[in-house]
């Protein structure tokens, strides 16, 4: 469209569409202008929309139906390395957080494959958090699975040799990621929308029904039947639990990790809002489990003052307890993600375990 056309389609002047474009990519709109943007996006077609998103580098929603199988796989590799090694790695470290309660600061790494792109969070706390996407065309969700437990076998060394020389330790000291959870953004697949998309995403969860991990040659696939039949049949685990809403997204989570599809872009949620949920669920375990691993081994488990049983205490009210600023769906997808990573549990036992030393 013209400047004029623009304009008129926005019911706004001439004059503010022309000081948007000499802004440049700088430039922030005002908040009623931004609603009046976000008003026309909403109503533009879902063509209009897709180009939209592209043009951001945003990711699309799910078009099922489509053909090939395409997912962003986002990888959680947490690893405690103690309060006083995290502020000292913090120091070097540009980014921080505004987040008050669970402060951490951010770097971009390089990875060992270069179509993987890694961040590297450290929080005050203790843990430091590899985030690694990759994303993948996969012939199917076997194939896929088959990828996501070999993957391990390089990934988990790699982030702790990387940290250990981050770190400044000593080439024979050893860093140990044990724990991977991993978050499947899907934004197209061949499933046809209902039961059988429901199926895909409930298998992404739980990928260990495809590949038999006790293979002499590693993780290898199970015949592509069961693949089929599963979809054909439907497949369904105790562990699953659903957290999407009917006509705007599909999601669950398992043990293994989360896979989620936006079918509505405006209404659901963003990839964004998944990863941060992801991220403080995989630092408070790991932390937690360093004071179980403590309690097993005879010790008294003791942390900085800062991070003792309050701040455990703080945490569970802050993701048992839904906020009012919270849309429903917030709340499906943390309470979810909490039940089956077990991680209420873990932070009731690791406060009580702490306040018992102090007393």
């Amino acid at each position: 469209m013209s400047i004029r056309d623009f304009a008129a389609h926005l019911g706004v002047s001439d004059r503010v569409i022309s000081k948007w474009e000499a802004g440049g990519e700088g430039y922030c709109p005002r908040p009623d202008s931004q609603a009046v943007l976000d008003t026309a996006l909403a109503r533009s077609t879902d063509e209009t929309r897709v180009r939209f998103a592209e043009a951001l580098g945003r990711p699309t929603a799910a078009a099922p139906g489509t053909g090939r199988i395409r997912v962003d796989s986002h990888k959680f590799l947490p690893v405690f390395i103690g309060a006083e090694q995290a502020r000292r790695l913090r120091a070097e470290m540009g980014e921080r957080s505004a987040d008050s309660w669970l402060e951490s600061s951010s770097a971009r790494l390089e990875h060992s494959d270069k179509r993987t792109t890694c961040t590297l969070l450290v929080y005050a706390c203790g843990v430091a958090v590899f985030h690694l996407v990759q994303p993948q065309v996969p012939d199917s969700l076997t194939d896929l699975a088959v990828w996501r437990y070999r993957s391990y076998v390089t990934d988990l060394p790699w982030a702790g040799a990387t940290l250990r020389d981050l770190l400044g330790w000593d080439p024979g000291a050893q860093l140990h990621p044990e724990y991977v959870l991993s978050l499947y953004w899907v934004t197209s697949g061949p499933w046809a929308v209902g039961a059988e998309f429901d199926t895909a995403l409930r298998l992404l969860s739980t990928p260990s029904v495809l590949v038999d991990r006790g293979a002499a040659t590693g993780p290898s696939p199970l015949h592509q039947s069961v693949e089929e039949s599963l979809l054909t049949t439907g497949f369904d685990h105790p562990d699953i639990v659903s957290f999407g809403v009917r006509g705007v997204s599909t999601g669950y989570a398992g043990w293994s990790g989360v896979a989620y599809a936006a079918h509505s872009r405006e209404r659901s949620l963003t990839i964004d809002e998944l990863i941060a949920c992801e991220l403080t669920v995989q630092t408070l375990w790991c932390f937690s489990r360093q004071i179980q691993k403590l309690v097993e081994d005879g010790e008294d488990p003791s942390t900085p003052d800062d991070f003792g049983w309050r701040f455990l205490r703080a945490a569970y009210s802050r993701l048992t307890t839904a906020r009012a600023q919270e849309t429903a769906q917030h709340v499906l997808m943390r309470e979810a993600i909490m039940k089956t990573s077990g991680l209420a549990e873990r932070l009731r036992a690791a406060q009580d375990a702490l306040r018992d030393s102090v007393g």
